[in-house]
């Protein structure tokens, strides 16, 4: 927490014990109502004064005295600490934190991306072009400053604690992505994410492969290392161009205006039931379907002309993404 906000805390706190101890005092000290008490309060914190003053007795003298002293000191030190905050510009920090729970409270099934270096950028990208919610957390302001300026809801912060996953809705979120270059790092997360959410899908980055092992067991339901993938392509590249193109295809990375999708099939959609041949997927919608994922995880590519769709089922599909909205508009998916 910033000086400024702190101040602001510890000023707004005692002014408001000052107006709370005076309000008791004038009612039993000197057996005023509570109507009186409060005003005499006011009043006095306010320093309008009263006319009566020289009727009050000595000792409801002193005493208002104190309340005064105290009051404007309480008052003197809170708006210091507003003054500080505009100038430090904590006051749009503090709104724009503010904004970013709220949001954060209306999130459910989103990703929590953990760092926001060259991988957590260009994932918050994708997801932004995917339009899948998600925060980001970083403890470098720096980068969650970057990150704010990208528009991404974003919270400064350090992972590895319960309490800021806790921040971010980890027990309401669908996958958590650590993505920092230290391993050791994304160890911790993975192993506190984990004992928080037991459902949460976890996806780590890391660096060397000895690295891999350890975030399995620590709860990781994938692994990815950079520098191996990037050598694949490379190598990809050099051996099999035709086949890494359509890799990107199915990336989203081409310039042809296709991708690969995923359509989950819902309770009670019209899809329920249906043969590959029944929603001539290919004909009325110009979709190809790749694979079905089945519920209980089994994967079957390239599924025939009969094969029947179930609740639940993952449908690979590739195709324009026009083609892929109008189809899941018309199945309820």
């Amino acid at each position: 927490m910033t000086t400024g906000i702190r101040r602001l805390r510890r000023g707004a706190v005692v002014f408001g014990l000052t107006i709370a101890t005076a309000i008791v005092g004038y009612r039993l000290l000197f057996h005023r109502t509570w109507l009186d008490a409060i005003y005499m309060t006011v009043i006095t914190l306010a320093t309008i004064g009263y006319g009566e003053h020289s009727d009050l007795p000595p000792s409801e003298q002193l005493f208002t005295i104190f309340v005064i002293i105290i009051g404007l000191a309480a008052s003197a030190y809170t708006i210091g600490g507003l003054l500080n905050m505009a100038l430090e510009g904590e006051v749009e920090k503090a709104l724009g934190l503010h904004r970013a729970n709220k949001a954060i409270e209306r999130m459910h099934g989103h990703v929590i991306i953990c760092g926001y270096g060259r991988v957590g950028q260009i994932l918050a990208v994708e997801l932004d072009k995917q339009r899948t919610p998600f925060v980001v957390i970083d403890r470098d302001p720096a980068k969650t400053a970057v990150a704010a300026n990208d528009n991404h809801i974003t919270i400064t912060g350090d992972a590895t604690e319960e309490e800021v996953l806790a921040s971010v809705g980890v027990t309401r979120a669908k996958t958590l992505v650590t993505a920092f270059s230290n391993d050791a790092a994304n160890v911790f997360i993975t192993l506190t994410a984990r004992d928080l959410n037991p459902h949460l899908q976890i996806i780590a980055r890391a660096e060397q492969p000895s690295t891999q092992k350890k975030l399995i067991q620590a709860g990781a339901n994938r692994v990815v290392l950079p520098a191996s993938i990037g050598a694949q392509r490379i190598a990809a590249l050099i051996t099999r161009p035709s086949t890494l193109e359509l890799m990107e295809l199915v990336a989203g990375q081409s310039v042809m205006d296709v991708i690969v999708d995923e359509i989950v099939i819902p309770t009670h959609s019209p899809m329920i039931s249906k043969t590959v041949m029944d929603t001539e997927a290919r004909r009325r919608h110009g979709l190809l379907v790749v694979a079905v994922k089945r519920a209980e995880g089994s994967m079957i590519f390239n599924p025939d002309t009969n094969f029947t769709f179930r609740e639940g089922d993952v449908v690979i599909v590739m195709g324009k993404p026009d083609d892929i909205a109008r189809c899941r508009k018309e199945y309820g998916v």
